[in-house]
């Protein structure tokens, strides 16, 4: 069983420069909110494999990769949708060396895994999040399920008022 981590204390791994190490760990993934409704992944505690690596000159490498389904209501029809979602992501921090080299997870060399982890899986979600890809959603004018009541279901529409002087002309 992987440790579970929320902060990682990377000078604690004593790499040397070029050197690098693989670990197995436990993060927990704080919930997403997306469209506002609310999304958890699963397992709440999710296994991830963790790459670090020490530059020369300074700074670390850092590649994070793991998989969890985003669970919530389906954004077409309402009822629950759990699509898996693969992450790989990569940081590098290497202090002084401009913005772009500078990971906003690493600081005085702890790792804000848990943050990482988040941020990561919320890029990796993806747009709509459906129970699955041909969902047909909920109908508009009564909310019936059209997964269930199929394709023939429709409604007649009440006249448009704004033409019904139109409706009035004969022609002759």
């Amino acid at each position: 069983m992987a440790a579970l981590v929320q902060q990682l204390d990377l000078a604690s791994l004593r790499l040397s420069a070029g050197e690098g190490r693989r670990l197995q760990l436990e993060v927990p993934i704080a919930p997403l909110e997306l469209g506002s409704e609310r999304y958890a992944a699963e397992p709440e505690n999710v296994p991830v494999g963790l790459e670090v690596s020490r530059m020369l000159g300074g700074g670390y490498a850092l590649r994070l990769s793991f998989a969890a389904a985003l669970c919530g209501p389906c954004m077409r029809c309402l009822k629950v949708a759990a699509p898996s979602v693969a992450v790989d992501a990569r940081e590098v921090d290497r202090p002084g060396e401009g913005e772009e080299l500078d990971s906003p997870y690493v600081r005085d060399e702890k790792l804000d895994l848990a943050a990482w982890a988040h941020d990561a899986f919320a890029l990796a979600a993806p747009v709509k999040v459906l129970c699955r890809e041909e969902c047909a959603g909920l109908c508009a004018t009564c909310a019936a399920d059209l997964n269930e009541v199929g394709p023939d279901h429709r409604h007649e529409r009440a006249p448009d008022e704004r033409w019904a002087k139109l409706r009035e002309l004969r022609f002759e």
